[in-house]
């Protein structure tokens, strides 16, 4: 009996990066047309640069086509999604670095929307209860820098460049930000 393959718009995202990695242009269209709307927002709620977000984006789909062999999956208990923003962040982070080396650092996205960010809305649905809570009272300048270091993976010297903040802003607000969780949860 013969297996019968599947389209690319029925399969998972993790799927879908496996056989990227086989050379398969029609699992990473189908992946660009899945991840990069979401990917552009979230880049975007970093940085409002559309030039810097563009050249992100395209900087960010070439590395997947090349190193998409070297996705390890859910057997390392990643994601396909978290996997592909891993690869976004620190290309704006090196964005931000080459702008810095040439030039004024790019504007940051430092004005908040009157809307909650699609990020905090989905921190919201999935951290309830009294950790949800305790993030919510957060002032601003603290729950950025706790998503950037704790929910987006970057190092400190990231998260400064990523904000436009000095490293040792960055630690502080890290320390404020973790006495302010464990007060609220004690």
């Amino acid at each position: 009996m013969r297996a019968v393959r599947k389209a690319p718009d029925e399969l998972d995202e993790e799927r879908l990066v496996r056989l990227v990695a086989r050379g398969d242009r029609a699992a990473f269209e189908e992946l660009y047309r899945r991840t990069s709307p979401w990917l552009a927002v979230r880049l975007r709620r970093r940085c409002v640069d559309e030039q810097i977000v563009a050249e992100v984006m395209q900087e960010t789909y070439l590395a997947v086509w090349r190193a998409a062999g070297a996705f390890a999956g859910t057997t390392a208990g990643g994601t396909a999604a978290g996997w592909l923003w891993t690869i976004a962040a620190r290309r704006l982070v090196d964005a931000f670095r080459r702008r810095a080396h040439h030039a004024e650092p790019p504007p940051a996205a430092a004005v908040p929307d009157a809307a909650p960010a699609a990020e905090e809305e989905a921190l919201a649905a999935t951290v309830d209860g009294d950790v949800g809570d305790a993030l919510r009272r957060l002032a601003p300048e603290l729950r950025q820098v706790l998503q950037a270091m704790v929910l987006d993976g970057l190092s400190v010297r990231e998260t400064a460049v990523l904000l436009g903040l000095p490293e040792g802003t960055v630690k502080t607000r890290a320390r404020r930000a973790r006495i302010a969780m464990r007060r609220a949860l004690a």
